[in-house]
């Protein structure tokens, strides 16, 4: 899986390794699903501070496209927690969704049969 990183705020450039490492831990078990993830980080009030730390990550799929999640705190961890989080489990779902149609299409055409 390709991870891309892209952030114009000095501090969040600290978190690029650390960004790598918790996309490929929390995508390990779909990381066939998802050939490329881009990680964007930004500050959307800038030096005022606040709950502002954007985390925006971009999964490719090979079979339903992009999934796009954005998650919004106090600090960049957390942010990039929750959007791998919410991300993660969507794929999840939309996985299991798919498995669970072929299963039912095979069982009424074993049924028709």
């Amino acid at each position: 899986m390709q991870v891309l990183f892209k952030s114009r705020h000095p501090h969040a450039a600290d978190m690029r390794d650390l960004t790598e490492r918790r996309v490929r831990f929390v995508l390990r078990r779909l990381g066939w699903l998802v050939p490329r993830a881009e990680v964007r980080m930004s500050d959307v009030n800038g030096p005022r501070g606040g709950i502002d730390k954007r985390c925006q990550v971009e999964l490719r799929t090979d079979g339903a496209g992009a999934v796009v999640v954005t998650s919004v705190a106090g600090d960049w961890r957390t942010a990039l927690d929750r959007a791998l989080e919410r991300a993660a489990r969507f794929l999840t779902r939309l996985w299991r969704r798919g498995t669970d149609s072929r299963r039912l299409r095979q069982r009424l055409i074993a049924m028709e049969r």
